[in-house]
């Protein structure tokens, strides 16, 4: 897993690229990111397949903010993701998400 920052120095967003490896997702056949960003939506922003098996996803999200967001996989696993700036509660059955700082 891994997270990418490109500020743009014109406007007042950063593009963040998530990325998972077929090692970290195995067999998927999807991968959701879910969060802040999205109003929690399971199915509104799909990351995509490429052909190596890993799956990538890059936003433009406002910057000083702090996201909140989880990887959903297949639909039933959901995942942190190490490279995130922090973690805290989630409030879910005592787990966390994964938070990026901008």
């Amino acid at each position: 897993m891994s997270i990418k920052k490109q500020y743009q120095k014109a406007k007042p967003v950063c593009k963040v690229t998530f990325r998972m490896s077929k090692k970290d997702v195995c067999e998927a056949s999807n991968v959701n990111i879910v969060g802040g960003f999205n109003n929690w939506s399971t199915k509104q922003t799909p990351m995509k397949k490429l052909k190596d098996g890993s799956f990538s996803l890059t936003m433009d999200l406002m910057k000083d903010c702090e996201y909140h967001f989880r990887y959903l996989i297949d639909d039933q696993i959901w995942a942190n993701d190490p490279e995130a700036d922090k973690y805290l509660p989630s409030g879910y059955s005592g787990s966390d998400n994964s938070v990026i700082v901008l």
